[in-house]
């Protein structure tokens, strides 16, 4: 569920943490950095500890509890959690569950750990990725991954298809409990009900925003980096200002217009970089 950015505050320090933990999970993944910004953003506000106040949902990408079980059983042994894969099973009923109490508990704080989290959001983002350009014969935008994981798969399947066909339908009609839960989104203040094509059009300008509401990346940059020389991948020992410098340019270049017409889910080689940048004191 979107959150609202106005309850709650994070610090620089917080947010460049949270960054760079995104930055790693995008480098591992391959799924684009700014998209996992962006979802971060609208989804928490990019607070790591956000709870949902009517659902389940928390942590950095608000995952409700089946949500969360189910990519990491998929994904966590993947990326080392294979205690925690191991430990989900499927009941008669298909829902994901978790025979020890405890362990359960300990599964779903992951939500709450960014660089756990922004791991698993990457992956389900890249599984519906797969199974959005197989079901519309087309590339995914960012949008219509966000559509999957705000009304499910199979619920952004159906939206997406009939946007194509009808873009002035009424999201309300078609989602009714989402409507509900959701009323900002699917009704103007006026209490007019929202099309199709404004709703998605709306998420488009959302996540655009979410991923330019950060730490600004030349001052990330210089504190990942720190006062001393980091080998960044594919480069040679670089000093702290050249580094910067080297970002301002990396970061003209991603505002121009060759960032409004790459993929968001094919990294360009400008995202990647200034990515690694943010890995450097990770190691990544």
């Amino acid at each position: 569920m979107p959150f609202n950015p106005l309850s709650t505050t994070t610090g620089s320090s917080a947010t460049g943490s949270i960054q760079s933990a995104i930055a790693f999970a995008s480098q591992k993944t391959g799924v684009d950095f700014r998209y996992l910004m962006g979802q971060a953003q609208l989804e928490s506000g990019m607070r790591a500890d956000a709870h949902a106040g009517t659902s389940s949902a928390s942590g950095l990408y608000q995952f409700i509890e089946q949500s969360w079980l189910k990519v990491v059983k998929q994904h966590g042994a993947d990326h080392g959690l294979d205690w925690a894969a191991g430990a989900i099973s499927t009941n008669s009923a298909g829902r994901m569950t978790v025979n020890d109490p405890a362990l359960k508990r300990a599964i779903l704080d992951l939500r709450n750990d960014p660089q756990t989290a922004s791991l698993m959001a990457a992956e389900h983002a890249s599984d519906n990725k797969t199974v959005i350009e197989s079901s519309l014969g087309r590339d995914a935008t960012s949008t219509d991954l966000y559509m999957a994981h705000f009304l499910g798969l199979g619920g952004a399947r159906s939206f997406l298809r009939t946007m194509a066909r009808s873009p002035q339908a009424s999201g309300a009609a078609m989602f009714p409990a989402a409507a509900r839960a959701n009323r900002s989104i699917f009704y103007t203040s006026g209490g007019q009900p929202r099309s199709l094509s404004q709703i998605y059009d709306r998420f488009t300008a959302k996540l655009s925003r979410g991923a330019d509401i950060t730490i600004p990346p030349i001052q990330l940059a210089a504190t990942t980096l720190g006062d001393g020389a980091e080998v960044i991948p594919g480069t040679s020992e670089t000093s702290t200002s050249d580094a910067a410098g080297w970002a301002r340019a990396t970061i003209d270049r991603l505002s121009g217009a060759h960032a409004q017409t790459a993929s968001l889910l094919r990294p360009t080689p400008d995202t990647a970089r200034l990515a690694y940048m943010m890995l450097a004191r990770l190691g990544g």
